[in-house]
């Protein structure tokens, strides 16, 4: 259980940080050290480790995109992304719905987050 988590979070470090040396590196190092210092853990906290080491390797693997500084034709930065088939892609459409329900389309009352009108102050005593 934790062996085949522990190749999985290898992979998707190295797929995640492949053109970044030193982070690769720094990372690989981390994962070793956390898996070793959880060889003599309890099963039930052994497998809370084990399904966060999973977590955490479908976020690398999903989530992080590597960019490089490349040369902008007129002066200007500009970044090349290295986007690979595991990376997660949104839609603009979900991006915009899930705006609208910050902004007070989420049924919670007015405002932001159902925090609703202020309160008024009662009568002055």
């Amino acid at each position: 259980m934790a062996l085949p988590a522990y190749r999985h979070l290898l992979r998707s470090i190295t797929l995640a940080f492949r053109d970044d040396t030193r982070l690769l590196t720094s990372a690989l190092s981390t994962a070793r050290s956390n898996f070793e210092s959880s060889r003599i853990l309890p099963p039930a906290d052994a497998a809370s480790k084990v399904a966060h080491a999973e977590e955490v390797a479908k976020v690398l693997r999903r989530n992080i995109v590597q960019g490089r500084r490349s040369e902008a034709k007129e002066g200007g930065e500009r970044f090349q992304l290295r986007i690979h088939d595991d990376t997660e892609r949104g839609s603009n459409e979900t991006t915009k719905s899930a705006g609208q329900a910050l902004m007070g389309g989420g049924g919670m009352g007015d405002g932001c987050c159902g925090g609703g009108a202020a309160a008024t102050p009662g009568p002055a005593a």
